[in-house]
């Protein structure tokens, strides 16, 4: 926080709902809940890993609809895609399927079933399993968000016979190998019973991956067992999993500190405390990717509807303080919507660096005087660290602000009830769902997304033309031309600053070298330890 904001200055700037919010989150996650359940005394039991995840497990669980970045980094240990990805090369491997496809560039792919491939109740599974998933992903009553990913390019997905399936492309598209790692296959003799799907997003889970889940408690835990009929190509490394839901960062902090640690591996670890832990003999590494902070604007809302306002509010925010400062130099500010580093990337042709002249002009152009801004906010830590930089670089152009800090899921359903807001700024990582940048945008840009409805761009001119333009780029199979249809729509997006990062940020993932071997850091949120081993 900055040394010009004190405690009383960020709950001034909260407002009493908003620090009601704060409080009751950071009590929660600080209580003995959380913190005791799975106690394994120093972490003495050579077979299990107890894990601390920097955020919630209370949101969906089901494959098919979650961003959670606790749900999504336990499902990749519970089910399997036809193919899967490694989780830092993001290289595709066989998971489901016996073979990659092996022309990428084939309008259709068919793919076998790993022979002797059980779910984790028993049951076989079949072809049908398949079919049964895609089309829930292809389904546009169900709308699902893995669906952003497929339905531009995927036509259907047949049933050749029990153990083979085949794909049908609407046209070449050779990225869609990584892509298929989006799609885990779940049994339909379980999902297609009424109300399975709202007991998958309450957390029910049964995969055919190395590990079965095994207790739920949301805001609490979530437990795993190997699954002992696992065939497939990574197998369980330990016999049990225990992964607490810790999002208050000092707790986070202390059940990895010192001798008496439960936990041997934590990740969204402060950047204030790297240098602590490491002095403690533990290892502590970053990733940098697409994760960041975005600002989401209600384009239904005055003046938001302007994108004079909109830019505006992202040229007034200083940026290399909130990295210095809130972030510990651990972050870049964005230069366009991909992140530096990105094979795609291109500064934007608007970039919003600092600039609170050009801020306050662009407001008095919009006719925008004495505007109070109520921001909403995940409670995220780091995304909390940022907040008063916000605050103050908005009151600094004449523009009162509130900011509202509040759990995840409390603010999410909010948005699911499309309850009235202004702005809201929260973290995001696409590269949860792959690299490449068609679907990094198709996340949060795409016709009937959640996202679209948000923020109530859906069905404006602006959006169409967007849309239309993204399509083109995901058509092309022309790499050079691609990049270009591609950083065209960039720009688009840049300009319009609907929904778009202010910073992104590097990851940092703790874990004690004397217990745990094989871990990598990860660019986005979560774990994963399919390659770990108990030492």
């Amino acid at each position: 926080m900055s040394p010009e904001f004190s405690r009383r200055d960020f709950l001034r700037y909260s407002g009493a709902t908003g620090a009601a919010a704060f409080i009751a989150s950071t009590l929660a996650a600080c209580s003995g809940g959380p913190a005791s359940t799975g106690s394994v005394g120093a972490g003495s039991n050579k077979d299990l890993i107890t894990a601390v995840i920097g955020y919630g497990n209370d949101q969906s669980w089901d494959p098919t609809q979650t961003a959670s970045a606790f749900a999504m980094a336990g499902i990749n240990h519970i089910y399997e895609g036809l193919l899967d990805t490694d989780p830092i090369s993001r290289e595709p491997y066989p998971a489901l399927a016996t073979a990659l496809p092996s022309d990428l560039n084939a309008t259709s792919w068919r793919f076998t079933l790993r022979e002797g491939a059980k779910w984790h109740d028993g049951q076989p599974v079949t072809a049908d399993d398949v079919v049964f998933t895609f089309q829930r992903i292809l389904d546009p009553a169900a709308n699902v968000l893995t669906g952003n990913f497929f339905k531009s390019w995927l036509q259907e997905v047949k049933k050749v016979d029990d153990r083979n399936v085949e794909l049908v492309f609407k046209f070449p598209f050779p990225d869609a190998a990584p892509r298929l790692t989006i799609a885990k296959i779940m049994p339909k003799h379980v999902f297609s019973q009424p109300g399975a799907w709202d007991q998958a997003k309450s957390g029910k889970a049964v995969g055919s991956g190395p590990y079965k889940q095994v207790q739920h408690n949301p805001k609490s835990n979530t437990a795993f067992e190997a699954f002992a009929e696992y065939n497939g190509p990574r197998p369980a490394t330990v016999k049990k999993m225990n992964w607490l839901t810790i999002v208050d960062a000092s707790a986070r902090v202390a059940k990895i500190s010192g001798g008496s640690a439960e936990a041997q591996i934590a990740d969204n670890i402060p950047y204030a405390n790297v240098e602590q832990l490491k002095q403690q003999g533990l290892t502590v590494e970053g990733g940098r990717g697409m994760n960041h902070m975005f600002l989401m604007f209600n384009t239904a809302t005055k003046p938001f509807d302007d994108v004079r306002v909109r830019q505006a509010l992202h040229y007034a925010i200083d940026k290399k303080k909130m990295i210095d400062v809130a972030l510990k130099g651990h972050g870049t500010a964005s230069s366009s919507f991909l992140n530096e580093g990105h094979p795609d990337h291109k500064r934007a042709s608007v970039v919003y660096d600092y600039d609170p002249d050009k801020a306050k002009a662009l407001l008095k152009e919009a006719g925008v005087g004495e505007l109070t801004i109520n921001l909403m906010a995940v409670n995220v830590s780091w995304i909390a660290d940022c907040l008063p930089t916000i605050a103050s670089s908005w009151e600094a152009i004449g523009v009162k602000t509130t900011l509202e800090p509040q759990d995840t899921a409390a603010l999410f359903t909010k948005m699911d009830q499309f309850q009235d807001y202004q702005v809201v700024a929260a973290a995001s990582n696409p590269n949860q769902f792959g690299m490449d940048a068609d679907l990094i945008l198709h996340y949060n840009y795409v016709p009937g997304g959640l996202w679209m409805k948000y923020s109530h761009f859906d069905g404006t001119d602006d959006a169409e033309k967007l849309f239309t333009m993204m399509d083109a780029a995901s058509k092309e199979t022309d790499k050079a031309k691609r990049s270009e249809l591609i950083h065209k729509y960039l720009d688009l997006v840049a300009e319009l600053a609907v929904l778009y990062p202010v910073v992104h940020n590097e990851l940092m993932t703790a874990w004690d070298p004397k217990k745990l071997s094989g871990i990598r850091a990860q660019p986005y949120p979560g774990i994963n330890l399919l390659q770990a081993k108990r030492t």
